[in-house]
């Protein structure tokens, strides 16, 4: 009888030891990519909605899965590993990697906004020959990775988050023109300033306390 504990213990750790766990088992060998209907998937620190955003994945951008488990996948990507929700993989390859957009797009967009000091303003501009203001933060943004905003400030209005607190890469709008109507948009590069394509000064840093900007501003958006 002793002896058949024995087996039976035995066989039992040799299973526990050669089967991987459901949640593995879910994942292994296969291939998958993000299965979103619109916009990006958020990639997180930790399996949960209160993780770190560290990267957004574009529709069928292809992702190696290690583990699956309460609604959640680890993946890696990039060299990257993070969590996204289980619901927006799907299993098998696609033919084309979308490309990422990097957690720290907005950044990289001042930075190359601000290599673009002094670049004169051009209406309706969107290259290094010539900017408008809407067409400045474009031409940033998409070099940084980030490639899904409107053309007009008017637009651009329409897109994001409202906040009332900034922080650097924060877009800010103002109606020029008077009344209520969204005519310019700049990017908040923290301490107070902003980068623009003003039509006197061309690309430009001001302060958002600017006497002739404050009365004008319309609000903030975040991406």
């Amino acid at each position: 009888m002793f002896k058949r504990i024995i087996a039976s213990t035995m066989l039992f750790s040799l299973l526990a030891t050669a089967t991987p766990s459901m949640d593995q088992a879910s994942a292994a060998g296969t291939a998958y990519h993000v299965n979103v209907s619109s916009g990006t998937l958020n990639v997180r620190n930790q399996p949960s909605t209160a993780g770190k955003v560290i990267a957004t994945l574009a529709k069928g951008y292809n992702v190696t899965v290690s583990s699956q488990g309460n609604g959640w996948a680890r993946i890696s990507f990039n060299g990257k590993v993070g969590y996204v929700s289980s619901k927006y993989i799907a299993s098998g390859s696609t033919v084309t990697k979308a490309s990422t957009v990097s957690s720290n797009y907005k950044s990289k967009a001042i930075s190359i906004a601000k290599s673009h000091m002094g670049v004169k303003y051009v209406w309706g501009g969107t290259t290094p020959s010539g900017f408008d203001c809407s067409g400045l933060v474009t031409y940033s943004f998409n070099k940084a990775g980030y490639t899904k905003l409107p053309r007009t400030a008017g637009e651009m209005f329409s897109a994001g988050t409202k906040v009332t607190a900034y922080q650097p890469g924060d877009l800010l709008f103002y109606a020029t023109s008077g009344g209520k109507k969204v005519t310019h948009v700049a990017i908040y590069i923290g301490n107070g300033q902003m980068i623009h394509a003003a039509t006197s000064k061309g690309v430009s840093i001001a302060s958002i306390n600017n006497s002739y900007w404050k009365p004008k501003f319309m609000g903030a958006k975040r991406l």
